[in-house]
């Protein structure tokens, strides 16, 4: 009897605490995420926009190299999964600014959290919100301003009240109809490529028709105007890796799912499933744009291009009204769902880095859930202004938001790997990393206006990873950093599940590689 009243009292107790605002259940879904769920929001949360619009135009003008981005996209995956998440997952930490202040200071973590913020809301943000108005207004005559405050007001609706949890779920279903949809458009798109002789005909007539946009590594003297997006050998030795790194690895919006799943085991698993999805995603934002470049050239479908970004919209407006409905449920299904992911990891970074450490009182958890619910308010109010002036001008707003993320992604790197993998890194090091990153990437950028973006990103992390030890051993010269991470060989233990998959995605990403070089 006594046992069954306790039993009765605890789940008294776990309901009225799940009626109340947590930081853990609004900024980390209560850690409750399995790994299909892990997986599946990771997806929703890259492929927006930015990808759809954006990759499809590079698909258009560059052709199947863009495809880089997401297949390395697949290995740096596995690499996270394995040697990254397990540090962060045995370190409890929220946010990736909280795990900087365990490893240096928070003169580090405040400086690279006002960096994000920054790069969130006047990158991230407004482009997801430009790519997808132009896209609304291109296929349905939707106008850009009321495009871009529609689907502000779509992703507030659920993401701002219900946090983390409420975005990471809804992102299932978006996936499905992310995916489903974007395979049924490329579908459709190589059908009418091979004049109603299915889709495999239409690939084969690409591949023979347009044969120079099938080339992974681009080189100088074969196209030396693509060569600036896609510096040959670059991607697969040089910046791309810096720029997948950071983003996949130390990326607040990104490793937010990972840290909010219920075990490493969770975790590890869901960015596997994550990497086997990445190998798809060409299929869905790259070859629309090959195809668009193929039927405009050749006169098919009448297609309306003013500029690369114009193709996947003008493709979309070509399909069967059924089609076109599928099409455009998914690729707004992309829009809103990483709208929502930015939206939540804008508030978290800025309440529980910023808000909550610098704020001098005491602070409860429904408080700080609302600072965070305010601060993905006024951080869409302002994406929302500052998108079409910021992108409008724009032929491929895609390269636009990697060259300038780039500015960044060199200095994380340098934070984030010395810190977690030498012991003799330091606060100060890492504090000059933070600000040099910026000096650097600009002062490349002008010194050398014609060294590619991707190769400047390499140089900038090299000669930052030199400054960066100068620093350490001026500061540790004979002992390691007091705050140095401890490693263990158990640490990065992996299951065979894991492992198996691991090794066949790699073997795929190789043999597309050396097919399509």
């Amino acid at each position: 009897m006594l046992k069954l009243e306790r039993i009765l009292i605890d789940l008294k107790r776990n309901k009225k605490n799940q009626n109340k605002d947590t930081t853990s259940d609004y900024f980390l879904a209560s850690n409750r995420l399995t790994w299909w769920a892990v997986g599946a929001s990771l997806i929703a949360a890259n492929i927006s926009a930015e990808q759809i619009i954006g990759m499809s135009g590079s698909g258009y003008k560059i052709g199947l190299g863009i495809a880089s981005y997401e297949w390395m996209a697949a290995i740096t995956l596995i690499l996270v999964a394995k040697f990254i998440m397990p540090i962060f997952l045995k370190k409890g930490i929220y946010t990736m600014p909280q795990f900087l202040e365990q490893r240096y200071d928070k003169r580090v973590r405040t400086v690279m959290a006002v960096f994000w913020l920054i790069v969130y809301v006047f990158v991230n943000l407004t482009s997801i919100l430009y790519l997808g108005a132009l896209a609304l207004e291109n296929i349905m005559g939707i106008p850009m301003m009321w495009g871009i405050v529609g689907l502000a007001i779509f992703a507030a609706a659920y993401s701002i009240r219900g946090g983390l949890k409420s975005v990471a779920w809804t992102d299932i279903l978006q996936v499905i109809l992310l995916i489903g949809g974007g395979l049924v458009t490329t579908y459709v798109a190589l059908n009418m490529v091979s004049g109603g002789n299915g889709p495999f005909q239409g690939l084969t007539t690409l591949f023979n028709g347009a044969s120079d946009k099938f080339n992974m590594i681009i080189t100088r003297k074969e196209n030396p105007e693509v060569w600036k997006d896609l510096s040959g050998i670059g991607v697969l030795i040089g910046g791309l890796w810096i720029a997948n790194i950071s983003y996949w690895g130390f990326n607040q919006y990104i490793i937010q799912r990972g840290l909010a799943a219920k075990s490493i085991n969770e975790a590890q698993k869901g960015m596997i499933f994550a990497a086997f999805l990445k190998l798809l995603i060409p299929l869905i934002v790259v070859i629309p744009g090959i195809a668009a470049f193929y039927m405009h050239s050749h006169g098919i479908g009448n297609l309306n291009i003013a500029k690369p970004d114009d193709a996947y919209p003008a493709l979309v407006s070509l399909l069967p009204i059924g089609v076109k409905g599928l099409a455009f449920a998914a690729l707004t299904a992309a829009i809103v769902s990483s709208l929502a992911s930015m939206l939540n990891s804008t508030s978290t970074i800025f309440t529980l880095d910023i808000y909550k450490t610098h704020t001098k009182k005491e602070v409860s958890e429904k408080q700080l859930v609302n600072i965070g619910r305010l601060t993905s308010l006024v951080a869409l109010v302002i994406a929302v202004f500052t998108a079409r002036p910021f992108l409008g001008g724009l032929d491929q707003a895609f390269q636009f938001i990697q060259e300038f993320t780039g500015f960044v992604s060199p200095g994380v790197c340098v934070i984030f790997l010395l810190g977690i993998f030498w012991k003799k890194m330091s606060a100060n090091a890492a504090l000059w990393s933070a600000i040099l990153t910026f000096v650097l990437s600009a002062a490349f950028k002008f010194l050398f206006p014609g060294l590619p973006f991707l190769w400047r990103m390499a140089l900038v992390f090299v000669v930052l990873c030199l400054i960066a030890m100068i620093i350490s051993y001026i500061d540790n010269s004979k002992n390691d950093d007091s705050k140095a991470i401890k490693l263990s060989k158990d640490i990065f233990h992996t299951s065979t599940t894991f492992n198996v998959w691991a090794l066949v995605i790699s073997a795929f990403v190789a043999v597309l590689y050396i097919v399509f070089w």
